[in-house]
Protein backbone atom coordinates (compact mmCIF):
# COMPACT_ATOMS: atom_id res chain seq x y z
CA UNK A 1 0.00 0.00 0.00
CA UNK A 2 1.13 3.55 -0.66
CA UNK A 3 2.28 5.72 2.24
CA UNK A 4 0.77 9.05 3.28
CA UNK A 5 3.32 11.12 1.35
CA UNK A 6 2.55 9.29 -1.87
CA UNK A 7 -1.21 9.49 -1.31
CA UNK A 8 -0.90 13.25 -0.74
CA UNK A 9 0.83 13.55 -4.08
CA UNK A 10 -1.80 11.38 -5.73
CA UNK A 11 -4.64 13.60 -4.57
CA UNK A 12 -2.76 16.76 -5.52
CA UNK A 13 -1.91 15.36 -8.95
CA UNK A 14 -5.57 14.79 -9.78
CA UNK A 15 -6.39 18.39 -8.88
CA UNK A 16 -3.42 19.79 -10.81
CA UNK A 17 -4.20 17.68 -13.87
CA UNK A 18 -7.79 18.86 -13.90
CA UNK A 19 -6.71 22.50 -13.71
CA UNK A 20 -4.03 22.07 -16.38
CA UNK A 21 -6.40 20.16 -18.64
CA UNK A 22 -8.93 22.97 -18.49
CA UNK A 23 -6.22 25.42 -19.57
CA UNK A 24 -5.12 23.11 -22.39
CA UNK A 25 -8.72 22.81 -23.56
CA UNK A 26 -8.91 26.60 -23.77
CA UNK A 27 -5.97 26.58 -26.18
CA UNK A 28 -7.44 23.67 -28.13
CA UNK A 29 -10.70 25.50 -28.67
CA UNK A 30 -8.66 28.24 -30.37
CA UNK A 31 -6.31 25.84 -32.18
CA UNK A 32 -6.42 27.74 -35.47
CA UNK A 33 -4.75 30.76 -33.83
CA UNK A 34 -1.96 28.88 -32.01
CA UNK A 35 1.71 29.64 -32.55
CA UNK A 36 3.31 26.32 -33.54
CA UNK A 37 7.00 25.44 -33.93
CA UNK A 38 8.60 22.32 -35.36
CA UNK A 39 11.17 20.58 -33.14
CA UNK A 40 11.91 17.71 -35.53
CA UNK A 41 10.37 15.15 -37.87
CA UNK A 42 6.66 14.84 -36.93
CA UNK A 43 7.48 16.65 -33.66
CA UNK A 44 5.57 19.86 -33.03
CA UNK A 45 5.25 22.18 -30.05
CA UNK A 46 2.71 24.95 -29.49
CA UNK A 47 2.42 27.85 -27.10
CA UNK A 48 -0.23 25.72 -25.39
CA UNK A 49 2.33 22.98 -24.62
CA UNK A 50 4.79 25.44 -23.12
CA UNK A 51 2.31 27.46 -21.09
CA UNK A 52 0.39 24.49 -19.72
CA UNK A 53 3.65 22.91 -18.57
CA UNK A 54 4.57 26.14 -16.79
CA UNK A 55 1.21 26.04 -15.01
CA UNK A 56 1.81 22.44 -13.89
CA UNK A 57 5.32 23.26 -12.71
CA UNK A 58 4.09 26.23 -10.68
CA UNK A 59 1.38 24.13 -9.01
CA UNK A 60 3.86 21.35 -8.18
CA UNK A 61 6.44 23.78 -6.86
CA UNK A 62 3.85 25.38 -4.59
CA UNK A 63 2.63 22.03 -3.24
CA UNK A 64 5.90 20.05 -3.14
CA UNK A 65 8.86 22.46 -3.41
CA UNK A 66 11.43 19.76 -2.61
CA UNK A 67 10.35 17.44 -5.45
CA UNK A 68 12.18 17.17 -8.75
CA UNK A 69 10.51 17.86 -12.09
CA UNK A 70 11.23 16.44 -15.55
CA UNK A 71 9.19 17.84 -18.43
CA UNK A 72 9.13 17.81 -22.20
CA UNK A 73 9.20 21.54 -22.85
CA UNK A 74 11.32 23.10 -20.06
CA UNK A 75 14.51 22.42 -18.12
CA UNK A 76 14.67 19.73 -15.46
CA UNK A 77 14.55 20.65 -11.77
CA UNK A 78 16.60 18.65 -9.26
CA UNK A 79 14.77 17.73 -6.07
CA UNK A 80 15.81 16.69 -2.57
CA UNK A 81 12.76 14.70 -1.43
CA UNK A 82 13.35 11.61 -3.56
CA UNK A 83 10.15 12.21 -5.53
CA UNK A 84 10.32 13.29 -9.18
CA UNK A 85 7.41 14.45 -11.32
CA UNK A 86 7.43 13.64 -15.04
CA UNK A 87 5.23 15.89 -17.19
CA UNK A 88 3.86 16.05 -20.70
CA UNK A 89 1.43 18.99 -20.88
CA UNK A 90 -0.03 17.87 -24.20
CA UNK A 91 0.66 14.44 -25.66
CA UNK A 92 -0.62 14.31 -29.22
CA UNK A 93 0.37 17.84 -30.20
CA UNK A 94 0.04 17.02 -33.92
CA UNK A 95 -3.65 16.35 -33.26
CA UNK A 96 -4.01 19.24 -30.82
CA UNK A 97 -2.84 21.91 -33.27
CA UNK A 98 -5.16 20.66 -36.02
CA UNK A 99 -8.32 20.40 -33.98
CA UNK A 100 -8.37 16.61 -33.74
CA UNK A 101 -9.78 15.58 -30.33
CA UNK A 102 -7.21 12.86 -29.56
CA UNK A 103 -4.72 14.32 -27.10
CA UNK A 104 -4.17 14.39 -23.35
CA UNK A 105 -1.96 15.67 -20.56
CA UNK A 106 0.11 13.25 -18.48
CA UNK A 107 1.64 13.41 -15.05
CA UNK A 108 3.63 10.69 -13.28
CA UNK A 109 5.41 10.66 -9.93
CA UNK A 110 8.51 8.50 -9.51
CA UNK A 111 10.50 7.52 -6.42
CA UNK A 112 13.45 5.16 -6.58
CA UNK A 113 12.94 2.54 -9.26
CA UNK A 114 9.12 2.71 -9.18
CA UNK A 115 6.39 4.86 -10.68
CA UNK A 116 4.01 5.64 -7.81
CA UNK A 117 1.36 7.90 -9.35
CA UNK A 118 0.01 8.08 -12.89
CA UNK A 119 -2.48 10.58 -14.31
CA UNK A 120 -3.73 10.89 -17.89
CA UNK A 121 -6.40 13.51 -18.49
CA UNK A 122 -8.44 13.81 -21.69
CA UNK A 123 -10.24 17.13 -21.15
CA UNK A 124 -12.12 17.01 -24.46
CA UNK A 125 -14.08 13.99 -23.25
CA UNK A 126 -13.84 14.73 -19.53
CA UNK A 127 -11.97 11.48 -18.81
CA UNK A 128 -9.47 11.56 -15.94
CA UNK A 129 -7.54 8.29 -15.81
CA UNK A 130 -5.69 7.97 -12.53
CA UNK A 131 -3.86 5.49 -10.35
CA UNK A 132 -1.64 5.20 -7.30
CA UNK A 133 0.51 2.09 -6.90
CA UNK A 134 -1.44 -0.58 -5.07
CA UNK A 135 -4.75 1.30 -5.30
CA UNK A 136 -6.14 0.10 -8.64
CA UNK A 137 -6.88 2.16 -11.74
CA UNK A 138 -9.81 4.49 -12.37
CA UNK A 139 -11.46 6.63 -15.03
CA UNK A 140 -13.09 9.45 -13.10
CA UNK A 141 -14.73 7.56 -10.20
CA UNK A 142 -15.15 4.22 -11.99
CA UNK A 143 -12.64 1.42 -11.42
CA UNK A 144 -11.29 0.13 -14.72
CA UNK A 145 -9.58 -3.01 -15.97
CA UNK A 146 -7.92 -4.33 -19.07
CA UNK A 147 -9.74 -6.81 -21.30
CA UNK A 148 -10.05 -10.23 -19.70
CA UNK A 149 -9.35 -13.52 -21.53
CA UNK A 150 -8.47 -11.65 -24.71
CA UNK A 151 -7.01 -12.95 -27.95
CA UNK A 152 -5.62 -10.89 -30.82
CA UNK A 153 -8.86 -11.25 -32.76
CA UNK A 154 -10.89 -9.63 -29.96
CA UNK A 155 -9.84 -6.01 -30.53
CA UNK A 156 -7.19 -3.58 -31.73
CA UNK A 157 -3.49 -3.23 -30.97
CA UNK A 158 -2.13 0.31 -31.00
CA UNK A 159 1.26 1.05 -32.53
CA UNK A 160 3.37 4.11 -31.79
CA UNK A 161 5.54 5.87 -34.33
CA UNK A 162 7.97 8.78 -33.97
CA UNK A 163 11.23 10.10 -35.31
CA UNK A 164 13.01 7.60 -33.03
CA UNK A 165 11.11 4.65 -34.48
CA UNK A 166 12.31 2.60 -37.44
CA UNK A 167 9.61 2.33 -40.06
CA UNK A 168 10.66 -1.24 -40.81
CA UNK A 169 9.66 -2.26 -37.30
CA UNK A 170 6.25 -0.64 -37.64
CA UNK A 171 5.63 -2.35 -40.97
CA UNK A 172 6.65 -5.68 -39.48
CA UNK A 173 4.27 -5.19 -36.58
CA UNK A 174 1.34 -4.30 -38.81
CA UNK A 175 1.98 -7.39 -40.91
CA UNK A 176 2.23 -9.65 -37.87
CA UNK A 177 -0.90 -8.26 -36.22
CA UNK A 178 -3.01 -8.61 -39.34
CA UNK A 179 -1.67 -12.08 -40.18
CA UNK A 180 -2.69 -13.25 -36.72
CA UNK A 181 -6.26 -11.97 -36.95
CA UNK A 182 -5.81 -8.63 -35.25
CA UNK A 183 -6.35 -4.98 -36.19
CA UNK A 184 -3.79 -2.20 -35.78
CA UNK A 185 -4.64 1.26 -34.47
CA UNK A 186 -2.85 4.60 -34.19
CA UNK A 187 -4.19 7.85 -32.79
CA UNK A 188 -0.91 9.85 -32.54
CA UNK A 189 -1.03 9.97 -28.72
CA UNK A 190 0.83 7.14 -27.06
CA UNK A 191 -0.27 8.21 -23.58
CA UNK A 192 -3.94 8.25 -24.54
CA UNK A 193 -3.54 4.85 -26.22
CA UNK A 194 -2.10 3.44 -22.98
CA UNK A 195 -5.07 4.86 -21.09
CA UNK A 196 -7.33 3.08 -23.57
CA UNK A 197 -5.51 -0.18 -22.90
CA UNK A 198 -6.05 0.27 -19.16
CA UNK A 199 -9.82 0.54 -19.56
CA UNK A 200 -10.23 -2.15 -22.22
CA UNK A 201 -10.80 0.02 -25.27
CA UNK A 202 -7.60 -1.38 -26.79
CA UNK A 203 -5.95 -4.76 -26.26
CA UNK A 204 -2.39 -3.48 -26.19
CA UNK A 205 0.19 -0.90 -27.16
CA UNK A 206 3.65 -1.23 -28.72
CA UNK A 207 6.33 1.36 -29.44
CA UNK A 208 10.04 0.94 -30.07
CA UNK A 209 11.03 3.97 -27.98
CA UNK A 210 9.02 6.41 -25.87
CA UNK A 211 10.06 9.38 -23.79
CA UNK A 212 9.29 8.93 -20.06
CA UNK A 213 6.70 11.70 -20.00
CA UNK A 214 4.72 9.90 -22.69
CA UNK A 215 4.61 6.45 -21.09
CA UNK A 216 5.24 6.25 -17.33
CA UNK A 217 1.74 7.24 -16.24
CA UNK A 218 0.13 4.96 -18.81
CA UNK A 219 2.28 1.99 -17.92
CA UNK A 220 1.29 2.24 -14.27
CA UNK A 221 -2.37 2.56 -15.27
CA UNK A 222 -2.18 -0.64 -17.33
CA UNK A 223 -0.42 -2.53 -14.53
CA UNK A 224 -2.88 -1.37 -11.88
CA UNK A 225 -5.78 -2.27 -14.20
CA UNK A 226 -4.58 -5.88 -14.28
CA UNK A 227 -2.58 -5.77 -17.49
CA UNK A 228 0.99 -6.59 -18.44
CA UNK A 229 3.88 -4.16 -18.79
CA UNK A 230 7.55 -4.88 -19.27
CA UNK A 231 9.43 -4.47 -16.00
CA UNK A 232 11.72 -1.45 -16.21
CA UNK A 233 13.71 0.67 -13.81
CA UNK A 234 11.84 3.96 -13.47
CA UNK A 235 15.03 6.00 -13.01
CA UNK A 236 16.50 4.59 -16.21
CA UNK A 237 13.26 5.35 -18.04
CA UNK A 238 13.27 8.93 -16.71
CA UNK A 239 16.80 9.42 -18.04
CA UNK A 240 16.65 7.50 -21.30
CA UNK A 241 13.11 6.42 -22.16
CA UNK A 242 12.75 2.99 -23.70
CA UNK A 243 10.67 0.32 -25.38
CA UNK A 244 7.04 0.06 -24.33
CA UNK A 245 5.00 -3.13 -24.50
CA UNK A 246 1.74 -3.10 -22.56
CA UNK A 247 -1.51 -4.98 -22.85
CA UNK A 248 -4.12 -7.35 -21.57
CA UNK A 249 -2.81 -10.54 -19.98
CA UNK A 250 -4.38 -12.73 -22.66
CA UNK A 251 -2.24 -11.19 -25.41
CA UNK A 252 0.85 -10.43 -23.34
CA UNK A 253 3.06 -13.16 -24.77
CA UNK A 254 1.93 -12.33 -28.32
CA UNK A 255 2.84 -8.67 -27.83
CA UNK A 256 6.26 -9.47 -26.39
CA UNK A 257 6.98 -11.89 -29.23
CA UNK A 258 5.96 -9.32 -31.83
CA UNK A 259 8.06 -6.58 -30.20
CA UNK A 260 11.10 -8.83 -30.04
CA UNK A 261 10.71 -9.65 -33.73
CA UNK A 262 9.92 -6.16 -35.00
CA UNK A 263 12.34 -4.21 -32.81
CA UNK A 264 15.37 -6.50 -32.93
CA UNK A 265 18.69 -4.64 -33.46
Amino acid sequence: MSDANTLDRYEAAKTIATKAGAEALRYFNAFDSLTVDKKGHQDLVSEGDRNVELLIRAELDAAFPEDGIVGEEHANVEGTSGYTWVIDPIDGTANFVRGIPAWCMTLACVKGDEVLVGIIFDPVHGELYHTCRGQGAFCNETKISTVQNASLSDGSIAIGFSGRTRKEGVLTLIDMIMNEGGVFFRNASGALSLAYVSCGKLLGYLEEHMHPWDCLAGQLLVAEAGGMIEKQDAQDMVKNGGRVVAGAQGVAQDLLRMADTAYKP
